[in-house]
């Protein structure tokens, strides 16, 4: 019971904070201090990756018809445009794929660490902020996704890599490449959203045939956390994007980047006192 307890908590944060631009990592290392899951590591891992399919889904839910380019309620130029989208998804998804393939495990190992996530937090808090002011009060050139250049969406695409360094927020750093090259915030988040389809999917599918690999078995018990955790992500996500969608048709990131700025504080403070006292 206590551990379903802690998958929900884990789900939750997960469902919230894949899709603000706040970084579901520097959340989860914390999280994970107080609430430890008393579960094999390999499960753990498994955990992580379904979570994050969970998460996945709910963009898949909701934006279906969207993402759909055989819907009989679509007219052939709509469809040839869904195809164009999915074209642009994947090209800007190439940089991503191929720097994780290559430098995942040294990127993971290098810099998965507290003052690395703190740092990153902070930094991209303040660069949410800096590029809210100056982009004030001026108009957005693109404000379709059909609009989006090949160009635009190989930029975006680059910034994508960005968040392979922990604590960036893959969310956070595919709005910032986006309003940068002059999108609508509702253009930036929606394009985001979509462009974690093949990734997040290429990832989880990755890590579970590694995990299938190396053999390691799962209970019936672990089993059912695993469901539960991506149930609840799944459930939460819908949530997250809808209130995002809504919440930029009337305000900016800045509050975003005020928030990223305080949990960067928050996290250093907290594992540099723990570094300390531990000494």
């Amino acid at each position: 019971m206590l551990d379903a307890l802690k998958v929900i908590i884990l789900g939750i944060v997960e469902g919230i904070t894949e899709w603000l631009p706040i970084s579901s990592t520097g959340h989860l290392i914390l999280v994970e201090e107080f609430i430890k899951l008393q579960l094999s590591e390999a499960f753990i891992e498994m955990f992580n990756v379904v979570i994050q399919l969970g998460a996945i889904m709910a963009v898949v839910v909701i934006y279906f018809h969207k993402l759909n380019p055989f819907s009989p309620k679509k007219t052939q130029k709509q469809k040839m445009l869904t195809i164009q989208l999915w074209v642009k998804v994947l090209i800007a998804s190439l940089p991503a794929a191929v720097i994780g393939l290559l430098f995942d495990d040294m990127i993971e190992e290098k810099f998965m660490n507290a003052y690395v996530v703190a740092a990153t937090l902070i930094i991209y808090g303040v660069l949410f902020i800096v590029i809210e002011q100056r982009h004030k009060n001026v108009q957005p050139k693109v404000t379709k996704i059909s609009r989006l250049s090949i160009q635009m969406v190989l930029i975006i695409g680059a910034f994508q890599v960005l968040a392979l360094i922990p604590g960036t927020s893959r969310s956070g750093a595919t709005i910032i490449g986006a309003l940068l090259i002059g999108t609508a915030r509702s253009v930036a988040a929606e394009f985001t959203f979509f462009l974690g389809i093949p990734v997040m999917f290429g990832a989880s599918f990755l890590k579970i045939v590694k995990f299938l690999m190396e053999g390691a078995g799962i209970a019936g018990q672990e089993v059912f956390l695993l469901l539960l955790g991506c149930g609840v992500s799944f459930g939460v996500s819908i949530f997250a994007i809808r209130f995002l969608m809504q919440y930029i048709k009337n305000h900016d990131f800045k509050v975003f980047g005020y928030y990223r700025i305080a949990l960067g504080v928050i996290v250093l403070l907290y594992f540099g006192i723990s570094g300390l006292l531990a000494a």
